[in-house]
């Protein structure tokens, strides 16, 4: 959502005419929506590199700038016990590389139109620029010194290191933060990377050069690696670039996998914020995997309960009762497994209330059907998203390089539009019912538990299920 500056919205509303002037009559008649558009993905070439790297080139749009991002399967999945480590390696990457600084490096991406993104998560590290199209290969280039050929210079991993240490403290201090790092560790385990969201000071501090050089020879390689470059681009120019600036990189590993072993409910975990004005709120369940025959249904079983602001949830706890300003659910899609998540901050004094909310909508949709209309419009409405999100050639990658990542047939994102479509609300009646019993579910609370777990206590929904207090970060 783009906003305006308060100044702005301010001076529009003393131009306009007074609420009470504006006639429904002046409005023209709304026009009613159509049928969801077919989504056809762009014709795309991939091929695979002799040392196992695979390619992904899509002729898209008509501006002449081209995307092209690096992925590669290494994150914190590959840390073993140096929890932070692979973030430490990504944040690190673009300081220094191929005999380039790292101003030289910045400096070398905005002459070609854009700037050097660098990001390390759970499954990859992705490295992308987004270009004039006359600098594609240039572009290609430079990614490949940045995820390649990375230096690690002395001189910059301490003031890296304490901006790292400094963003930790800070999400330390936030609730979300807290309940994010209580459910992924009661849920996943401390014995995965899953479950260990975030490493401690010390750790941080304790990581050395040879450390983060370690990290990326034993974990960076094509065999890991997919390069993908979509928008206006001269291809011929663009795969010598890409066979020069990749092809003597060497095999290394293959891609490690490391399937969880999610614990379900049903628990109440509880954190203390002694005086907090808000509680936050995490619901978990185990939900489909992606790409298996409940997946699709499931994704608009989500929408219409929590996952889009006209949600039945968004609707009841925003709209009606006002006990929060943005709630919301998703769906995590990891590696073989996935979760569905709800969260949201309540009011502290309402605590109960809203959970109470939550849970009732999730058993009105497993116990009334869905009317027509509804059902209707939460399927137009996921269709237009996924359109919408595939409109750019970042979006496209991204749906792209996820579709890859699941191992999902090569005509997935082409049948997405038309699974969706097809979900009636019966099945999301009964998706309701198998994916989200009181029984599975993992709820974690952070707020004044003096006012708030005796409302918690009290709740229907929740006799007999385990109350635990948990303090983080010990």
């Amino acid at each position: 959502m783009i906003r305006r500056p308060l100044a702005a919205l301010a001076a529009a509303a003393l131009l306009a005419p007074p609420l009470a002037a504006q006639r429904s009559a002046d409005y023209p008649t709304m026009p009613k929506a159509g049928p969801p558009r077919p989504f056809t993905v762009p014709a795309s070439e991939t091929y695979r590199l002799p040392n196992g790297m695979q390619v992904t080139l899509i002729p898209y749009g008509q501006v002449p700038k081209a995307t092209i991002s690096l992925r590669v399967y290494a994150g914190s999945l590959n840390e073993g016990d140096k929890v932070g480590l692979a973030s430490f390696v990504g944040q690190m990457l673009r300081e220094g590389a191929a005999g380039r600084k790292n101003a030289e490096i910045a400096a070398a991406a905005a002459s070609m139109g854009g700037g050097l993104g660098v990001g390390a998560g759970t499954h990859e590290t992705s490295i992308g620029l987004n270009v004039l199209s006359e600098h594609a290969a240039d572009a290609v280039r430079l990614i490949a010194d940045v995820g390649r050929r990375p230096e690690f210079p002395a001189s910059e991993v301490e003031r890296v290191r304490q901006t790292y240490l400094r963003s930790l403290a800070v999400a330390r201090s936030q609730p979300q933060t807290i309940a994010d790092v209580v459910l992924a560790n009661a849920y996943y385990g401390n014995a995965h990377p899953y479950g260990r969201v975030m490493p401690t000071d010390e750790q941080v501090k304790s990581y050395t050069v040879d450390d983060l050089r370690r990290f990326h020879q034993e974990n960076f390689g094509p065999r890991r690696a997919r390069l993908y470059v979509a928008g206006r681009f001269d291809s011929a120019a663009v795969k010598a670039a890409i066979a020069e600036a990749f092809g003597d990189w060497a095999p290394g590993p293959e891609r490690l996998r490391l399937p969880p072993s999610p614990a379900a409910g049903p628990r109440v975990l509880l954190v203390d914020r002694p005086g907090a004005p808000q509680s936050t709120i995490r619901i978990a369940y185990p939900a489909p995997v992606a790409g298996t025959p409940a997946d699709i249904p499931f994704r608009v079983t989500n929408a219409l309960l929590g996952g889009s602001f006209t949600s039945r949830i968004t609707h009841n706890i925003r709209e009606v009762k006002g006990y929060t300003y943005s709630p919301g659910s998703f769906i995590q899609q990891n590696a073989g497994e996935s979760v569905w998540a709800f969260d949201a901050d309540v009011t502290t004094a309402v605590t109960g209330p809203a959970l109470h909310e939550v849970l009732g909508e999730i058993r009105r949709l497993q116990t009334e059907p869905v009317p027509d209309e509804e059902a209707t419009g939460i399927r137009t409405w996921l269709a237009g998203t996924f359109v919408l999100q595939n409109a750019s050639p970042g979006g496209l990658i991204g749906s792209l390089s996820n579709r890859d990542f699941h191992g999902l047939p090569a005509d997935w994102l082409t049948s997405y539009v038309p699974g969706i479509l097809a979900v009636s609300g019966a099945d999301m009646q009964r998706l309701a019912r198998e994916q989200l019993p009181l029984d599975k579910a993992t709820l974690v609370v952070v707020g004044d538990l003096a006012t708030v777990e005796p409302q918690l206590k009290a709740l229907p929904e929740l006799q007999g299920v385990p109350f635990q207090r948990v303090t983080p970060f010990r």
